[in-house]
């Protein structure tokens, strides 16, 4: 049967990765470190303004991913890689680039024992040193219980995780161990152990939903108790990952954005090129003082 033919990129979606010293500064020092970044792994659009921002996510636990989902560049496979003392590196980066606000994020391991919460809590531990002390933002796999714990502990900045997509493609489109209920529930939890978090997920768009499903998988995240949304547009990161179903215009993304701050969601960011970490530190700031956390 013959693969349905991604639709033609439009204008809007055509953007230099930009260039420059901080770009190439902090790709170098990562590679220069054996350090990973979701920004690059992942092939972002936005890496080079984070980076100009003092901004970088941070790939903790290696590069492998032990599970992989159809949407996602990331390297998979059955065991992950233990790099040695990794928060201390991240740490070091984070001190010698003047990052001022480190995401953290992760493969997700399901080989550890305890998923690589514990590298979690120690790599904000390591960069809490540094004076000033960078903020910083957890972006974590469906821990729960224990795991979960551990992580909040560390009392992050903001806590995050991804639901990625609505509930009738999360089957098709995620790995059979992630499931949307689990998302939600890892949510839902963070909010009962934590109550003072403020956290946050993001959804990939024009991967076949339609808007109703938009709407009422937005409508399941402020149900668990989430603060801040954000929503953009999937863009295939490689030819071997699901093509792009539609894309969708930017006046779709001003909609969601209404449409969510209505919800009550306290910060969405909603445009084409939106993702978990883009603008991190911008919409932590606004979604504080919508909180009245300030």
């Amino acid at each position: 049967m013959e693969r349905k033919r991604e639709p033609s990129k439009p204008k809007w979606l055509k953007r230099s990765l930009g260039a420059g010293n901080p770009f190439h500064a902090v790709g170098g020092k990562m590679r220069e470190g054996g350090l990973n970044t979701i920004c690059e792994e992942a092939k972002c659009p936005n890496r080079a303004e984070c980076w100009r921002e003092k901004t970088a996510t941070f790939l903790i636990l290696g590069s492998t991913c032990t599970r992989g989902c159809s949407f996602c560049a990331v390297k998979r496979g059955g065991r992950g890689e233990s790099p040695e003392n990794e928060p201390q590196r991240v740490a070091s980066a984070v001190k010698e680039l003047g990052i001022t606000y480190a995401v953290v994020t992760s493969v997700t391991r399901d080989d550890l024992p305890d998923g690589g919460a514990s590298i979690f809590a120690q790599t904000a531990f390591r960069i809490g040193e540094i004076s000033p002390a960078p903020l910083v933002e957890f972006l974590i796999p469906d821990f729960s219980g224990e795991n979960l714990l551990a992580v909040i502990n560390a009392r992050p900045t903001v806590i995050a995780h991804n639901i990625e997509t609505v509930k009738r493609l999360s089957p098709s489109l995620r790995h059979p161990n992630f499931t949307y209920e689990k998302s939600l529930s890892t949510l839902s939890e963070i909010k009962k152990l934590w109550p003072e978090a403020v956290t946050k997920s993001s959804l990939l768009l024009g991967l076949g939903e339609s808007r109703k499903e938009v709407l009422e998988a937005m409508e399941d995240l402020r149900g668990a108790g989430v603060d801040i949304l954000v929503a953009g547009q999937y863009l295939q990161p490689t030819p071997k990952n699901t093509p792009v179903a539609e894309y969708l215009p930017p006046d779709f993304f001003t909609k969601i954005e209404r449409e969510g701050i209505k919800m009550g969601f306290a910060f969405v960011a909603a445009s084409p090129f939106s993702r978990t970490s883009h603008l991190a530190r911008q919409g932590r700031e606004k979604a504080m003082e919508r909180l009245g956390k300030v």
